[in-house]
């Protein structure tokens, strides 16, 4: 007997013709779950229900305004209590002798007996009060009813009726009685409402006092974003610093620490307040907490500054608006002003926007300069645009020598008498040389006023872009002095200290631009030597007292906490040249950003003014040397020398004309007078004998040309 096989499901493809049929097993269905019990169910609705947002939410915004009903009516309470008590006197001579304001204690004091005084003489008057209330009344309803008579007389007299007489007189009282009437109706539902409004007031002194716990608060005042910086938010944010002596005095305070502050006032993009420190707690405790305060504001690291004016134990905080510092300034007058000039000796180059958001101008009269920071982050640009408004004055003259060599200084061709650009030891040398000249144009001048003090120089502006490069420079000159280094021997350094002792007496000035400052390349003498000091962000604290100086840095200057990328063209300038606060020893600027082809159109005004300039590209010595008569020189009485030790010989004869010479320049150099080096032992090597013949080939040449 066949078994019939029952296929449960329809194939979804036909049988293949021959095959033996599918055999399907059935496998049975999973058992199915025990059910939640209802209390798990009921407990995971209840928890889902009281974590929601939407019941977060509802939760703070009922405790919100209930606490707003709650406070209002304590502040209302203590405001009523102030205004009748001396307990706000009293509070403030308690907060001043906290503060150790000793003079601030008297003179409250002083207004407290004042006000006692006063309150005195009211409360004697009120003994006499009532008497002279009895008679006021009394004469006062007199004179009414007569008045009210004697004008019913008149009505009577005009009528010629005498029941007029009371007419006057019966309209008050039936007026009164409406009154009356009026307010039984009121009354009942004035009851009713009165206590309403008055919670309704109460909570609106509490709403505009936000006065609640930060977490029943809106979200957007809790985040603190938008919110404008208030009274209450500077001194928690003081309290919460982490000052154990801050925090103790605050709460001594029975104004709650409001009597340490100054006014709060608008400035450029953000507020500024001065805070009055209490006794025992140093302003350096709260500047080295920079970073809690800001974030105890709601606001960045970068978004707070701290100073210290001349008033003793007082910081003087900058808050700006949250992402207000992200913003970019505006254009730079040079460029939206075709017509702005410039004076070296009285005018004031615009250079960006203080943080008040005023425009920031440096005066650079007989004032050396030293722009330094970390790389790429505008420092080129900073001191290009100085460079580019002092260009049309066309009284100055410009020696550059740019070291980064990649065409930043190329718009001051035609207007720098020296344009050195280039990255190698040979630019260092030639910048080296060029500093060297100033040098002795500098004594030439001092040696000209000697003779005649009338005399007066066109301003010199000697400008180093990159000046570690020359600091760092290994190449010796053939005195065997280095070019670089930080020691009396080294040439850069000694040249450009001897222009920041005297230069300014004869307006030679020293202008450097230098990167990430160590004492190796950018050594103390000469970074003190600069009377107009900026910085942009540096990587420490140490190298933010190498660029400014450690006064600056102590009294609040702190260019190593501003943000790298994000703060290109930020400085921190500390200079007389510069207006800066009082009690502040540096200023922040945001400078003003002038790309390659403004620049250009700029560096083409200011050609427009000269007569024209030949720029030397390069301090070019070579014309002072006989390359010939150099390698006759360095081989003396050998008969012959290897290639390398010729130009090794060469090197240290004059390292700024023969650096750069190899193989190949002197195989030409004997090939135009009609020689050439040889092998010898299969080396090459240069033959004094052909040398010999080199230089009489090359006499015998002039000889012939002259001749013709």
């Amino acid at each position: 007997m066949s078994e019939n096989v029952v296929h449960l499901h329809k194939p979804t493809a036909p049988p293949t013709p021959g095959a033996a049929p599918t055999v399907l097993t059935v496998v049975p269905d999973t058992p199915p779950a025990r059910p939640v019990p209802l209390w798990v169910r009921s407990g995971r609705a209840i928890k889902t229900g009281v974590t929601h947002e939407r019941t977060k939410s509802t939760v703070r915004a009922v405790a919100r305004h209930g606490l707003y009903t709650l406070n209002g009516g304590r502040i209302v309470t203590r405001r009523a209590w102030d205004g009748r008590t001396g307990s706000r006197y009293e509070r403030m001579i308690r907060a001043a002798e906290a503060a150790g304001n000793l003079e601030a204690a008297e003179e409250w004091e002083e207004r407290l007996q004042r006000f006692r005084a006063a309150r005195h003489h009211r409360r004697m008057d009120l003994l006499h009060s009532p008497v002279e209330a009895a008679k006021g009344v009394a004469v006062g309803a007199g004179m009414s009813i007569g008045v009210l008579v004697a004008l019913g007389v008149v009505m009577a007299i005009s009528t010629g009726h005498v029941g007029d007489v009371i007419t006057p007189l019966t309209a008050t009282i039936d007026f009164i009685a409406l009154l009356i009437r009026i307010v039984q109706i009121v009354w009942g539902p004035a009851l009713t409402i009165g206590p309403f409004l008055a919670l309704l007031a109460l909570w609106s002194v509490g709403r505009k006092q936000q006065a609640a716990p930060n977490w029943a608060l809106p979200a957007n005042v809790r985040n603190g974003e938008g919110e404008p910086i208030t009274p209450s938010i500077v001194v928690k944010a003081l309290r919460d610093l982490g000052v154990p002596a801050l925090a103790r005095a605050i709460k001594e305070m029975d104004d709650a620490g409001a009597s340490m502050l100054g006014p709060i006032r608008i400035a450029g993009c953000g507020v500024e307040v001065d805070v009055t420190l209490p006794s025992g707690v140093a302003t350096n405790e709260v500047q080295g907490k920079r970073r809690k305060l800001a974030e105890n504001l709601t606001r960045h690291e970068h978004e707070v500054f701290i100073t210290i004016p001349e008033a003793a134990r007082t910081v003087r905080l900058w808050i700006a608006d949250s992402g207000a510092l992200d913003e970019p300034i505006g254009p730079s007058p040079l460029v939206t002003d075709e017509t702005l000039t410039a004076n070296y000796k009285t005018g004031k180059a615009p250079w960006g926007q203080d943080l008040r958001g005023d425009a920031a101008e440096l005066s650079v009269y007989q004032r050396h300069l030293l722009v330094t920071g970390l790389s790429n982050q505008g420092k080129t640009a900073a001191l290009r645009a100085l460079a580019l408004w002092l260009a049309l004055d066309r009284t100055v003259q410009f020696w550059i020598a740019d070291l980064k060599g990649v065409g930043d200084w190329a718009p001051f061709d035609g207007i720098a008498k020296v344009l050195i650009e280039g990255p190698s030891d040979s630019h260092c040398i030639q910048a080296t040389e060029m500093v060297e000249d100033a040098v002795e144009e500098m004594n030439r001048r001092i040696e000209a006023v000697r003779k005649d003090p009338s005399l007066v120089f066109p301003p010199l502006i000697v400008l180093v872009d990159e000046a570690q490069k020359a600091f760092m420079c290994p190449a010796k000159g053939e005195d065997g002095r280095p070019y670089g280094g930080a020691k009396a021997t080294s040439r850069y350094f000694m040249a450009v200290r001897e222009i920041h002792n005297q230069g300014r007496a004869v307006d030679v000035l020293m202008w450097q631009g230098t990167q990430d400052p160590t004492d190796q390349n950018l050594p103390k003498l000469v970074r003190e030597g600069a009377h107009t000091r900026a910085s942009l962000v540096v990587g420490t604290e140490s190298q933010a007292e190498m660029a400014l100086g450690a006064k600056a840095v102590n009294a609040g200057a702190a260019p190593h906490l501003l943000r790298q990328g994000l703060d290109k063209g930020t400085l921190v300038v500390a200079s007389d040249g510069i207006a800066i606060p009082a009690g502040q020893s540096s200023i922040t600027v945001r400078t003003h950003f002038i790309d390659d082809e403004p620049a250009a159109e700029i560096a083409a005004r200011a050609k427009a003014l000269r007569d024209g300039v030949a720029t030397l590209r390069a301090i070019d010595r070579t014309e002072e040397r006989d390359p010939l008569a150099d390698i006759a020189a360095v081989i003396g009485d050998a008969a012959r020398l290897r290639t390398d030790e010729v130009l090794k010989r060469l090197h240290a004869l004059d390292t700024a004309v023969y650096r750069e010479w190899n193989n190949g320049r002197l195989k030409r150099l004997l090939e135009e007078h009609g020689e050439e080096p040889k092998k010898s032992h299969g080396v090459m090597v240069v033959r004094r004998d052909d040398v010999a013949r080199a230089l009489a080939n090359r006499d015998a040449d002039g000889s012939a040309t002259a001749a013709e």
